[in-house]
């Protein structure tokens, strides 16, 4: 029973998957099944981390039942394999290993992407670049380890971080985030380019604050972007308004998941739970993975959070300086409390 409710979360993982961008990899899966953390992910890709599993949260013979569902429900969907090389996003670019073994056919299983009949070549190849180096907007003083300078943006590689023009980066401008499409034509033009980030402690994660790119390749992307303004400001339009209806169908699929889940849950709770667990970019459980599958529990993650912050004390718990774990643990009665009564079809008082 466990194996099959285990397969079953890794084929709603990858249809989610699927569906967003018509190919699907053993990191996405792993992502949508909440073993593996982006924060985690992300030292990865840097080079920070030496082997992939060492930081999947889940026992080998989890991760090896999960790879084997991901192969079979892409055979039987008609995917076609396709290796992916996974380089550092460090100046040395030497290629990332994802098994503590380094076993080749383990190392082959991770690196297939299993990819749509209907998505080109051209397409595949795009997603099979190395990834971008990365820069860091650092929040503290620090020191170059190669010059002993400092600056306002970092390189982190090997024994510490190196300023821009010790990491052979400090030709290149600043190009803030803001225009998707500037960003991207400056990028393509740009011979040599790299992803700014910086940590928000808001959000406990690294946030893409823009990219350095060559200054002719920025140049010549704003000119080609004052050219079809008009055009794509119709565009935009366009998408925003088939955004728009898909945010309201999801939303309701999403309520009515609830609904299933927990009869007692009244309508219009369910609808405002799933209007704010399912907004779009919000970085939400709605939004992830297993959220835009309709997993049974990624959707009751966002019902109990809801009743913690409606239902209990919580919030109130917090503003008073109570750290969170202790605020969890003393609604927690609470918040098991009136999930058991939706899950029974019994409404809270007042509801």
């Amino acid at each position: 029973m466990a194996r099959q409710n285990l397969e079953q979360r890794v084929r709603r993982a990858a249809e989610a998957a699927l569906a967003e961008q018509r190919f699907v990899s053993a990191i996405d899966v792993l992502l949508g099944l909440g073993w593996l953390a982006p924060s985690h992910l992300n030292q990865w890709r840097q080079g920070q981390i030496d082997s992939l599993e060492r930081v999947i949260q889940a026992n080998l013979s989890k991760v090896t039942t999960a790879m084997a569902a991901l192969a079979q429900w892409a055979r039987d969907r008609g995917l076609n394999p396709s290796e992916t090389d996974y380089v550092a996003r460090t100046r040395d670019r030497h290629q990332l290993r994802f098994s503590v073994s380094g076993d080749a056919a383990i190392e082959r299983a991770y690196r297939t992407h299993w990819v749509s009949p209907e998505l080109s070549q051209r397409a595949v190849q795009r997603q099979s670049r190395p990834p971008d180096l990365i820069v860091i907007w650092p929040l503290k003083e620090w020191t170059c380890t190669s010059c002993g300078g400092t600056g306002d943006l970092l390189f982190m590689e090997g024994p510490g971080p190196l300023c821009l023009d010790c990491a052979d980066l400090g030709h290149l401008e600043f190009l803030p985030s803001g225009d998707a499409t500037l960003t991207r034509r400056a990028k393509k033009a740009s011979r040599l380019s790299a992803v700014v980030v910086r940590w928000s402690r808001a959000r406990k994660r690294y946030e893409r604050q823009g990219i350095l790119a060559e200054a002719q390749a920025i140049e010549r992307a704003e000119q080609e972007c004052l050219s079809d303004a008009e055009v794509r400001a119709r565009r935009r339009e366009r998408e925003q308004a088939r955004r728009a209806d898909e945010d309201v169908r999801f939303h309701a699929e999403f309520a009515a998941v609830i609904r299933e889940l927990f009869p007692g849950c009244p309508a219009s709770r369910a609808e405002a739970i799933a209007r704010h667990a399912a907004t779009r970019d919000s970085g939400r459980i709605g939004r992830s993975a297993a959220g835009r599958a309709l997993d049974p529990d990624a959707v009751g993650l966002a019902v109990a959070a809801s009743v913690r912050h409606v239902d209990t004390d919580y919030d109130e718990l917090l503003v008073s300086g109570i750290d969170r774990e202790t605020a969890r643990h003393q609604v927690r009665d609470r918040v098991e409390d009136v999930l058991t009564g939706w899950r029974e079809g019994v409404a809270t008082p007042g509801d």
